[in-house]
């Protein structure tokens, strides 16, 4: 209520003007209604990592899948739930210090690579100790100014590339999820790697209700409605229980025609104490013993490249986004958000729940209008309490929460607008940065490629003095990277 005089009263004083002050809440041209929509959005639409993490990593015990080089599994519940803790804790922390809505939790690349490439050459243990030093070196590097530097060096053309890649990684990721894209068995070399749907045709229930979701919450934004992806959601999981308590159908593991992940059904529990008895199972260096110090080396080398510019290229796509961002790209304070990103490297390590990084998802809770850490308190609290009521944020099916990033993805892809596509010295390496990162699942591919082919071509034309030394210097790091499976063939 305006007073009297016609001024507006003064905000700035009790509880509400120190969480407006402490977060830049006003300055940032938010609100806190904004800021909670946000982080409440952003957990929705990336808490099926707590399902996936332990999918990925974790196992039954006497089964082969995802055992380490001696036989041992990570339980699934226990995974469940120091991936709900460390993503908890990080997205707090990095909201509180760094100040900016972009959530963490376990990185899907980096937790593949465990699965697919380290554990079966060492133990889970030492597989963590191996994330844990990777987390020192990525912290050590932002702490000498090294990870910022390299973010000033990128310039402003990639930067764009980057994010608007990222529009098309994270709606990739949507369809995909959803079913709308599928992969296709190739055994006779003879088909595409991926189609829509089946048969080139909508064919689940599932995947027709992403398409409502997406067209719903495409209207809810062309509208301009609060909280219309939050809203979308909502709406989408309700549409999917119906379906979900008529059709009565499985996940799509069992069932291709079911759920992606999780089936929409109410449970039948909702709450417990979670397992945490895998937080410090670590070894540090164990592996250095088991596999040699040439060869664990060259795992780390892999480990940090692929950290360090999957956070770096996120943080510049969600900056750009949320326009928190300077006319270079550069975001104020990344210094200090570097540090605390590294840290969940730390973390996740000794929390037995993988690396922990920025999630790409973050950028759904931006959308809804996000720009401060406030968010990410909410989307950390959240993911605690998640802890104790596993079974409940899984009613949300993926079917519910992709149609939110492909509308999101639809937002980012506009940064290309900023790039000038006449000039084929820009336009080559920003069309392979973004094509890159949906096509190969990752977004450090679609950066490395992106830097590797902006240098040849800079060379190309005479312009090699103005390409900044670290860029030269991180591409020839990327050309090692891309290389690293033959590396790793000639040392054993």
């Amino acid at each position: 209520m305006a007073q009297q005089d016609g001024r507006e009263p003064d905000r700035s004083t009790g509880e509400a003007g120190a969480v407006d002050r402490f977060f830049k809440i006003t300055e940032r041209s938010s609100t806190v209604p904004r800021e909670i929509r946000g982080g409440l959005v952003t957990f929705f639409t990336m808490a099926y990592i707590v399902v996936l993490n332990p999918i990925i990593i974790g196992g039954v015990p006497g089964n082969s899948k995802n055992a380490d080089v001696v036989g041992t599994v990570l339980p699934i519940s226990q995974v469940a739930a120091v991936t709900a803790l460390v993503a908890g804790v990080m997205s707090i922390v990095f909201g509180l210090i760094a100040n900016y809505p972009y959530a963490i939790a376990a990185g899907l690349g980096i937790n593949s690579l465990l699965a697919a490439t380290i554990a079966p050459q060492v133990t889970w243990p030492e597989a963590m100790g191996l994330v844990v030093i990777d987390g020192v070196v990525i912290v050590l590097l932002a702490v000498t100014g090294f990870r910022s530097a390299v973010f000033r060096a990128i310039p402003p053309e990639l930067k764009a590339a980057i994010a608007a890649g990222i529009g098309a990684f994270i709606a990739f990721i949507g369809f995909v999820d959803s079913g709308f894209v599928r992969r296709i068995p190739d055994v006779a070399d003879t088909t595409v790697p991926v189609a829509l749907g089946v048969n080139n045709s909508i064919a689940t229930l599932p995947t027709l209700i992403f398409v409502i979701g997406v067209l719903l919450m495409g209207v809810l934004v062309v509208r301009k409605v609060r909280g219309g992806l939050l809203i979308g959601i909502v709406a989408t999981t309700v549409l999917a229980m119906s379906v979900q308590a008529f059709a009565d159908l499985g996940p799509s593991i069992k069932d291709s025609k079911g759920w992606g992940l999780n089936v929409p059904d109410w449970p039948s529990s909702v709450g417990g104490l979670p397992d945490l008895s895998l937080v410090g199972n670590v070894d540090l260096f164990g592996s250095f013993t088991r596999i040699g110090v040439l060869a664990a080396s060259v795992l780390v080398f892999a480990l940090v490249l692929s950290n360090f510019f999957d956070a770096m290229g996120t943080m510049t796509g969600l900056g750009k986004e949320a326009g928190l961002a300077d006319k270079d790209g550069n975001l104020p304070g990344i210094g200090r958000a570097l540090v605390v990103e590294g840290t969940g490297a730390i973390v996740g390590g000794v929390g037995s729940a993988s690396s922990n990084t920025v999630f790409v998802e973050s950028a759904s809770g931006i959308a809804e209008g996000a720009r401060t850490g406030l968010a990410n308190v909410v989307t950390g609290v959240l993911f605690l309490v998640a802890m104790f009521f596993t079974p409940l944020y899984s009613v949300v099916p993926l079917e519910a929460a992709a149609p939110a990033l492909v509308v999101v993805g639809a937002l980012m892809i506009a940064q290309i607008r900023t790039i000038d596509l006449t000039r084929f010295e820009y336009a080559l390496p920003c069309f392979l940065t973004i094509v890159v990162m949906p096509f190969t699942y990752s977004i450090a591919n679609g950066i490395g490629v992106g830097f590797i082919s902006w240098v040849v071509l800079a060379t190309a034309r005479g312009k090699v003095r103005e390409v900044h030394w670290l860029l030269w210097f991180v591409a020839a790091l990327f050309v090692l990277y891309f290389a690293r499976g033959p590396i790793e063939n000639l040392i054993g």
